[in-house]
């Protein structure tokens, strides 16, 4: 099980290294990234969306949203219905930019996962299924932690 919990451990680490050499690729900070994927993943979006799908506060998104279009990664837009309704969605520089740096990742893993069989990769599938779930509950325990504590 430790051997496990090391793998877990280091693959997380690839992940914020990929997300860092992405961010960077892309002249993004982190949490700018972020929302550009939420953004690419539900658009468009209202900028109150954002701010709670990022748990930022709405200043923060905003700033946000303002480095993502001057990079030329979104636009803003009026809701139709709603006029004070901000709605942000990826530019196709954004779709792009998603294609060149996750496109290749997702290809090498449809590659990696080849040499397992089905049966396999029902349990892979539940491996990963079990592990969000306990992340999510880490969490919800982390957050109520008194700070600093």
């Amino acid at each position: 099980m430790r051997e496990v919990a090391v793998r877990m451990r280091t693959l997380q680490q690839s992940f914020d290294a990929f997300d860092e050499a992405a961010a960077a690729a892309l002249g993004l900070n982190r949490t700018d990234l972020r929302c550009l994927d939420l953004i690419l993943a539900q658009e468009p979006m209202s900028a109150g969306e954002l701010t709670t799908a990022a748990k930022l506060s709405p200043a923060a998104t905003t700033t946000a949203i303002d480095r993502l279009e001057r990079a030329g990664y979104v636009t803003r837009s009026r809701h139709a219905a709603n006029r004070r309704r901000v709605l942000v969605t990826a530019t196709e520089a954004a779709r792009t930019a998603e294609n060149e740096v996750y496109g290749p990742v997702g290809e090498a893993g449809m590659l990696a996962l080849r040499r397992y069989d089905e049966q396999q990769i029902a349990v892979i599938i539940d491996f990963l299924e079990t592990a969000r779930q306990v992340q999510e509950e880490q969490t919800t325990r982390l957050k109520g932690l008194p700070a600093g504590g």
